[in-house]
This record gives C-alpha cells, sequence and structure tokens, in this order.
C-alpha cells in the first residue's frame, strides 16, 4: 500500500472539512472560516480526491456525514489538535510558554464588581506574552459540551451543582433573583407580583424557580439580555443576576421580588478531570486565584 502523504495544502483542507462538520454544514462554517460556499467546497472535494472516498453529503437534505467523514473527522481532529500542541510543549521545555489558551464564559460576568478576569488576562499576557488567548461567550450547556469535546480548555460559569468530570476553582458568588418593572403587577390590577409569568430559559435556577416555587412559565428567551427586555415590558416576571439587573435599572427600574427565590451562584473556572493541564492554563488558574477572593474549590 502506498504512504499517503500530506503536505501544507492538504492540512489546511482537513481543518477547513473539521470546521464544517463540527459546526454541521457549510452555511455554519461560512462565517467561523470567513469563506465562501464555493471555496469551503473546494478544499473539501480537494480531501476527498486526496483520500479516495465521498466523506459528506451535500444538497437540499442537508448537510451529513458519510461512515468515511465520520472516521476521517475522528482522526483528523487528533491528528491536528496533536500538531497544534508540538510548538507550546517544546516552548514549555525550554522554559518559554506559548500557543493558544481556549477560555469559555458565561455572558453579562464582565459587568459584575468582583470579576476579575480582565485583569487576569492581562497579568497573564504580563508573565507570558506568547501565550494567545482565545475567548468565546457561551451558554451553560453550550460551555459544558464543549469542555467535554475539548474545544475549551477552561470554562468560566456558575457550579450550580458538582459534576465529577470536572474539577472547579471558586471566583467570586453572583446572586439571581426574580425581577418585575418597577409597579408592572400594579399598572395590571395583579394582587402580587409573582403572579405574572416568568421568561423561560433552559437553566438550572429558572428550572428550579419554576419547579419548585409555583411560578407560571412565559415565553421562551435565549440570554440574559433577552429576558431583560421581555421584562422591561412590564408583562412578564425574569430570573436575573443582581448586577446585571442593576445595570438594566439605568433606563428601566426593576425590582426584585419580596417574596422570590434567591439563588447564590459561585463562578467557578472549570477543567476537565480527566485532561492534564498545561503549563499555561496552570498559570491563567494561578492568576485567577491570586486576584479573586474565593478559595479554590477541590
Amino acid at each position: 500500500m502506498s504512504q499517503l502523504d500530506f503536505d501544507e495544502r492538504d492540512l489546511r483542507s482537513l481543518r477547513i472539512f473539521c470546521t464544517v462538520a463540527e459546526a454541521g454544514g457549510f452555511a455554519a462554517a461560512e462565517q467561523r472560516l470567513n469563506m465562501s460556499k464555493a471555496s469551503i467546497s473546494r478544499h473539501i472535494r480537494m480531501v476527498e480526491e486526496r483520500l479516495g472516498v465521498r466523506l459528506c453529503e451535500r444538497g437540499p437534505a442537508g448537510f451529513k456525514l458519510s461512515a468515511a467523514g465520520i472516521v476521517a473527522l475522528d482522526l483528523a481532529s487528533v491528528a491536528l489538535k496533536s500538531l497544534g500542541r508540538i510548538r507550546p510543549e517544546i516552548d514549555s521545555v525550554r522554559g518559554v510558554l506559548s500557543g493558544t489558551l481556549s477560555i469559555g464564559m458565561s455572558e453579562q460576568l464582565l459587568t459584575h464588581p468582583d470579576c476579575r478576569i480582565p485583569e487576569a488576562l492581562a497579568e497573564l499576557k504580563r508573565r507570558a506574552p506568547d501565550v494567545q488567548p482565545e475567548v468565546v461567550a457561551m451558554t451553560f450547556a453550550n460551555l459544558s459540551q464543549a469542555l467535554r469535546e475539548r474545544r475549551l480548555e477552561v470554562a468560566i460559569r456558575g457550579m450550580y451543582k458538582r459534576d465529577p468530570l470536572f474539577n472547579y476553582r471558586a471566583l467570586f458568588v453572583e446572586i439571581h433573583r426574580v425581577y418585575t418593572l418597577a409597579d408592572a403587577a400594579q399598572k395590571k390590577g395583579l394582587h402580587t407580583k409573582s403572579l405574572l409569568p416568568v421568561v423561560y430559559r433552559p437553566h438550572p435556577f429558572v428550572e428550579q424557580t419554576l419547579a419548585v416555587h409555583g411560578y407560571e412559565r412565559g415565553p421562551d428567551a435565549g440570554g440574559l439580555e433577552a429576558i431583560g427586555l421581555l421584562v422591561a415590558t412590564g408583562n412578564y416576571a425574569g430570573l436575573l443576576p443582581e448586577h446585571y439587573a442593576n445595570m438594566v435599572g439605568h433606563r428601566y427600574v426593576l425590582e426584585a421580588l419580596a417574596d422570590g427565590p434567591v439563588f447564590h451562584n459561585t463562578i467557578c473556572a472549570i477543567t476537565e478531570a480527566s485532561r492534564p493541564l498545561t503549563r499555561r492554563l496552570e498559570l491563567f488558574l494561578d492568576i485567577l486565584d491570586e486576584l479573586h477572593d474565593c478559595h479554590p474549590g477541590q
């Protein structure tokens, strides 16, 4: 059997194929890659011709990996990640930290008065100037999934409950309450503001508010900004972090329900327990510990 050697052009096409497969199709990959569908399709065809198999089906029925495509994605992802680790690991042996540090965060953490993540990134740049942070904001569920799939090295989000798959380092505490627009219930002739339906999003505290505290479920919303917008209409209640509600209050006066539930959410730096920490990640976690008041979780 002849040996199949890949040159730099082939590796670029493989990276594009992996991005398309992970994104679930060409349209979703366009923005990530900043490439046209025609260019993406050309790279996919090059990989298919190189390997001699069809990797995916694309057309009116949508995008779907073939059996060969599933195998190719798994092997190519591992190989490309290994190639990406060569330079940072060699630098580490030389005592120099380099490479990309992939960080995922919940939305609106920056507005919390106890958040020191920007200062931590600035200190990381000072101590390890060759480390390049790559930061993305995601939902709670997406952060956990990205950690499991090793698309992130660390996620900064609430703990909620401990998962044995992860390690936690506590940073600061975020308080969540149920808010309404000031006087919204009174204007609607309701005796209590808790009669307003609560805006829904897939989140542990929202689920608990509805299941345990008996609130009516309102419309669905994606993210804090959407919840804040619906609460500001006066038609709904919504579960919001205290610091975010205070920020919205500069324009729309929000009130926390006096008899509503209160949740204390410990924001943590979370890593996958089975994945060894790189030296650049260890440094970043140490800096986070230095700058935040909470003690590291075990």
